[in-house]
């Protein structure tokens, strides 16, 4: 690998965002085993039509912003949601998945840059935000998400992705702990993991470019 790292320390989320359900099934069928998610309706009805037919290894992701009210049924289909971006919305996430007799796992989305189109916490108040979570019962952080902007390079990209992993090395050597970073995607994930990212997620390169409408 041209990072020099094990690929096996690398997970690929696979984005099914508009992906019909038989194309996923083909991408499982190749060895796919992380699906994400941008809206908690489209995930529901998917994970419907596909209930029976992929392995029980297969794990869906929500990956996009995660409205509040959606929170009770991310918790019942996601294992894992990678924006949560605030303690209110953390706090609701630890009462249904306590109602639900599980514990969500979850990521942190961190916010790098300006722009009211990306959500996340400041690098400022990521630590207060840690704490918060760190008192729930229901929830378990187990990293760091960013959403670079788009830029017209990879390697403009690249300072983005080496500033989350030095804001997770901090954290940890505060006592938090952060394995995974999930930065990356299509057309920047080889820059993403030389910088550290431990999970990239990637939908054009499977999938093929697609209308979002």
């Amino acid at each position: 690998m041209r990072a020099g790292r094990d690929p096996s320390a690398v997970s690929l989320v696979a984005v099914t965002k508009t992906v019909a359900a038989a194309s996923i099934r083909e991408a499982v069928d190749a060895g796919v085993r992380l699906l994400g998610e941008s809206r908690v309706q489209e995930a529901r009805d998917k994970i419907a039509v596909l209930a029976g037919e992929l392995p029980d290894t297969v794990s869906w992701h929500m990956i996009g912003r995660l409205q509040s009210n959606k929170a009770k049924l991310a918790v019942q289909l996601f294992d894992m949601i990678q924006s949560v971006d605030s303690l209110d919305l953390a706090e609701r996430i630890d009462r249904y998945a306590s109602e639900a007799g599980k514990v969500q796992r979850i990521l942190v989305q961190v916010k790098l840059h300006g722009g009211e189109t990306r959500t996340g916490v400041t690098p400022e108040r990521l630590a207060a935000l840690l704490e918060g979570i760190g008192r729930l019962n229901s929830v378990a952080v187990e990293g760091l998400m960013t959403i670079p902007p788009l830029l017209e390079t990879a390697e403009d990209v690249r300072p983005y992705f080496r500033r989350l992993r030095e804001i997770r090395d901090r954290a940890e050597a505060e006592g938090f702990r952060l394995p995974v970073l999930s930065m990356g995607m299509s057309g920047d994930f080889e820059v993403a993991v030389e910088e550290g990212s431990t999970m990239v997620r990637v939908g054009t390169a499977i999938f093929g470019r697609r209308d979002y409408g």
